[in-house]
């Protein structure tokens, strides 16, 4: 019988073996944080528990690293071949029928994502699989612990930074253009010049979890993706609105002074319903990047597998243009 099998097992938190495994291949408490999504105080306590658990320190400070004791060396591969197996035993052997399935997926997407991608992929789901229900969450929703633990099936978005342990794909990418309405000045003067002078709308949201006010009592703005384009000039523009929702926009842009930044497939979908109308950006913005990225625990999965292939699939199909 090994050390893991002659533990009580209900008194074991099965997440501090992911902890311990990472720990042992990071050596180093705050990068194996980094990689499980973790505060440092809470891998620190995870490490805390461990040494409780096995009656050892399992990493000890040598040489600006943290070493494995002996003690974690000899877990690592029964830790190792625990994990395979429970992920295998935890993912379904057989194939995944969407026209008899039922079950509910869950996507994270901001309103930009949920209107473009997510809403139109949803309807034409509907009818061909009754069975299949879709629960879309917005940034705030979700944490990376959600994420980790597979509670949430995909999370598509801009992301800046990705632990390492999530896999990615990616959706598209997406140029940005102007909207607003048909009697602001700027139509008569597209150029960088009058931009400058024109009132805007700053759109912004991406990654997950609570956003941060934009600006604070000294009035500095904190960047998004267009003014870090336009800081690359220089330049900033007069922002009148901050807002976290694309579709909000649309309704603001009835004002005739004001301008909104925003991806071209947003903007296209918002001229369908409205009088706004497109227009270039002025100067040159690095292109958006979205991807869609889900746990290891869903990766094999066959229910996830037929999703994933079947929303990138209808995501070749949004026009960009």
């Amino acid at each position: 019988m090994n050390k893991i099998d002659q533990m009580n097992i209900r008194n074991v938190d099965l997440n501090l073996l992911v902890y311990l495994n990472v720990l042992i291949d990071e050596q180093n408490v705050s990068k194996a944080a980094n990689k499980l999504a973790l505060t440092q105080p809470a891998m620190s306590n995870a490490l805390k528990r461990l040494r409780d658990l096995f009656d050892d320190p399992l990493l000890v400070r040598a040489a600006g690293s943290m070493t494995p004791t002996a003690k974690a060396l000899s877990l690592k591969p029964e830790i190792e071949a625990l994990l395979k197996m429970a992920e295998a035993i935890t993912q379904p052997s057989d194939m995944f029928d969407p026209t008899t399935g039922e079950l509910t997926f869950r996507i994270m997407a901001n309103d930009y994502l949920e209107s473009t991608l997510v809403a139109p992929f949803i309807t034409q789901q509907l009818n061909k699989h009754p069975g299949l229900n879709f629960d879309v969450l917005s940034p705030s929703d979700v944490s990376l612990q959600d994420m980790e633990k597979g509670s949430i099936d995909l999370a598509i978005n801009r992301f800046n930074g990705l632990p390492r342990s999530f896999h990615q794909a990616s959706v598209w990418r997406d140029n940005y253009c102007c909207l607003m309405h048909p009697a602001n000045p700027y139509l008569k003067q597209p150029d960088l010049e009058q931009y400058l002078a024109s009132e805007h709308i700053w759109v912004n949201r991406a990654g997950w979890g609570a956003e941060a006010a934009v600006t604070n009592k000294s009035g500095s703005q904190k960047l998004g993706w267009v003014d870090e384009a336009l800081w690359q000039l220089e330049q900033t523009r007069h922002i009148r609105v901050f807002t976290r929702h694309y579709m909000v926009a649309s309704l603001l842009c009835q004002a005739p002074q004001l301008i909104a930044t925003l991806p071209r497939r947003q903007a296209m979908l918002l001229t369908k319903h409205t009088e706004l109308v497109i227009s270039p950006v002025p100067f040159q913005i690095v292109p958006i990047e979205v991807k869609m990225l889900w746990s290891p625990l869903l990766h094999h999965a066959s229910p996830h597998l037929w999703l994933r292939r079947e929303l990138q699939a209808f995501a070749n199909t949004i026009a960009d243009r």
